[in-house]
């Protein structure tokens, strides 16, 4: 994601087939100086991200046609489109529902019914999550790179697509090798400290940075220590 300076506000696509929560949603995200756009399916939303890709996008997961978890997950196959911020809403209220929503690649994620407020966080974390850091650094660990001014991570000089989070869990990591985290660590570092998240969200991260790195073969590097959390290492 391009770094935006801080005259230009941030563009957020909501979708959702049900007009008055996308009014709502419209209502709160204006009032906290966002430009919104609408889609009411999965192939109106198509339309608007070939046209400009938004800079997040807020998804209803049950949707008529094809759902948003199918939309999330397509969104995520495409290179163009692989590291959109996208913030799924639900009434799914099972613990199991929400880590699929997490698992398909949704970065966060917002049960129905919710509050504005609580939305406008959410996107507002997300948001500080994708934008880049450090500007001017790089850092390295053998043959895996990251740039931070240009926010690109290359393995063996072939791109890494990763999405915002996993960006900013890898940042971190290689920022901070070889010393063990604990998931509540890892929260109040990567997400922040004033963004509820379960626990059981940094696994899901996690298993995803290990599946981009797995294709690189550098999955090794993210170690989990048992009853600890977890560690970047370059060591066996």
């Amino acid at each position: 994601m391009k770094k935006k300076n801080k005259m230009q506000r941030s563009r957020i696509l909501v979708v959702d087939d049900e007009a008055p929560i996308r009014q709502m949603i419209r209502f709160a995200l204006e009032r906290a100086d966002f430009d919104v756009t609408e889609a009411g399916n999965s192939s109106e939303a198509r339309v608007v991200v070939a046209d400009e890709t938004p800079d997040l996008m807020v998804l209803d997961w049950m949707m008529p046609g094809q759902s948003g978890i199918e939309l999330a997950r397509s969104l995520r196959k495409d290179r163009d489109t692989s590291d959109l911020p996208i913030i799924m809403l639900t009434a799914r209220t099972e613990e199991d529902d929400r880590i699929n929503g997490l698992e398909v690649g949704a970065d966060d994620y917002v049960t129905k019914p919710f509050s504005p407020r609580e939305l406008v966080a959410r996107i507002q974390a997300v948001l500080r999550r994708a934008q880049p850091e450090n500007d001017g650094e790089e850092v390295a660990a053998e043959g895996l790179i990251m740039d931070l001014a240009g926010h690109r991570v290359t393995a063996d000089g072939n791109s890494v697509t990763l999405g915002p989070t996993e960006f900013r869990l890898l940042s971190f990591f290689m920022n901070n090798p070889e010393r063990v985290y604990s998931r509540s660590q890892l929260l109040d570092n990567v997400w922040g400290r004033n963004v509820y998240v379960e626990e059981r969200t940094v696994d899901v991260h996690i298993r995803r940075l290990r599946k981009v790195l797995e294709e690189h073969g550098y999955e090794r590097f993210v170690q989990t220590v048992r009853g600890a959390g977890y560690r970047f290492s370059t060591k066996a």
